[in-house]
C-alpha cells in the first residue's frame, strides 16, 4: 500500500528525475510503448501518471496530428517539468488524480500507463475509472515494474542502503515501485475493475545506461520519494548515502558508464 509521501515528487526532485532517472530507466520503455500504438485506431488518448513527459514525447511521435493527446499527473510540479520539456505537436497537460478522472464516460480511445498503476492506492479501482472513461473496444496500456531482483541496479542501490540502515532501512523501492509484480495480481485487479477479457501481459527485458555510478545513485536516492526516506534517518545525510550507494553500483558495474538488466511487464486491456 502506498503513503502519500510515496506520490511525493516535489521540489528540486522533477529535475533531477527528467536529467537522470527518465534517461536510465524510462526512455526505453517509452520508446516500447510508443512502438505499440500504430496498431489501435484512436482520435483521443489519456495518459495517466505522465510524471515529466518521457511517453508523452514518444506519443507525440507517433500519433497523428489530429489526434487529441491529453497528459495528466497527480503531481503538478512534475507536468511543469514534463511542459517545459516541450513536445513535438501540441499536448494537452492537465493536473488530474487517477482515482477520480475529471473526464465523461466513455470519452478515449486510448489510456496509456507508464509506471504509475504502482503508486495507485486502490488499483482496482484506479483500473475501474480507466475502464469508465474509455469507450466500448477502448484500451488501457501500461506497465509496471517486475521485481526488484530483476532491475539490478535499483536492487543494488537498494541493498546497499539496506547495510547503510540496518535497523530501518528505506524500503520506498520495494515497497512501491516493484510491490506490484504480480501478474496474476494485475489480472485479477483489472477483472475487479471490470475488465472482462483477461489481459495480455507481456515481461520485457531491457538495458539501463548511465554514464557513471555516481549518476545512478543521485537518481535513485535525490530523484524519487525515497530521498524522504533517507533524509528522515539519522544514521546518514542524503549526501552520505548516494555516496554508499554509488560505491556500490561501481563495485558491481564498474567505474565509468554502467548498464544494468531492467524488466517490466506490459499490460494491455480491453473494454
Amino acid at each position: 500500500m502506498t503513503t502519500s509521501n510515496d506520490t511525493g515528487f516535489t521540489g528540486s526532485i522533477p529535475d533531477i528525475y527528467e536529467r537522470y532517472l527518465v534517461p536510465m530507466l524510462f526512455e526505453p520503455y517509452a520508446r516500447d510503448l510508443g512502438s505499440r500504438l500504430g496498431a489501435i485506431e484512436v482520435s483521443r488518448v489519456l495518459e495517466i501518471a505522465a510524471g515529466t513527459g518521457v511517453v508523452t514525447r514518444a506519443m507525440a511521435d507517433v500519433l497523428p496530428p489530429q489526434v487529441e493527446l491529453i497528459a495528466t499527473d497527480l503531481n503538478q510540479a512534475m507536468l511543469d517539468r514534463a511542459a517545459q520539456s516541450g513536445t513535438s505537436r501540441t499536448v494537452t497537460w492537465q493536473q488530474a488524480d487517477a482515482m477520480q478522472l475529471p473526464f465523461d464516460d466513455g470519452s478515449f480511445d486510448l489510456i496509456v500507463c507508464q509506471f504509475g498503476a504502482m503508486f495507485f492506492p486502490d488499483r482496482p479501482h484506479g483500473f475501474s475509472e480507466a475502464r469508465r472513461v474509455l469507450r466500448r473496444g477502448g484500451v488501457l496500456l501500461f506497465n509496471v515494474w517486475d521485481r526488484i531482483e530483476e532491475n539490478t541496479v535499483t536492487e543494488t542501490v537498494s541493498a546497499a542502503l539496506d547495510t547503510l540502515f540496518p535497523t530501518d532501512p528505506p524500503r520506498f523501492m520495494q515497497r512501491v515501485p516493484h510491490g506490484y509484480s504480480d501478474t496474476n495480481a494485475i489480472a485479477r485487479d483489472l477483472a475487479d475493475a471490470g475488465f472482462g477479457a483477461p489481459p495480455r501481459i507481456e515481461t520485457i527485458a531491457k538495458r539501463g545506461c548511465a554514464e557513471s555510478a555516481a549518476v545512478a545513485a543521485l537518481a535513485f536516492c535525490q530523484g524519487t520519494p525515497l530521498r524522504g526516506e533517507i533524509e528522515a534517518r539519522q544514521r546518514a545525510t542524503l549526501d552520505e548515502a548516494t555516496s554508499v550507494c554509488a560505491a556500490a553500483i561501481r563495485k558491481r558495474f564498474g567505474n565509468s558508464a554502467i548498464a544494468g538488466k531492467l524488466q517490466a511487464h506490459v499490460v494491455t486491456a480491453q473494454r
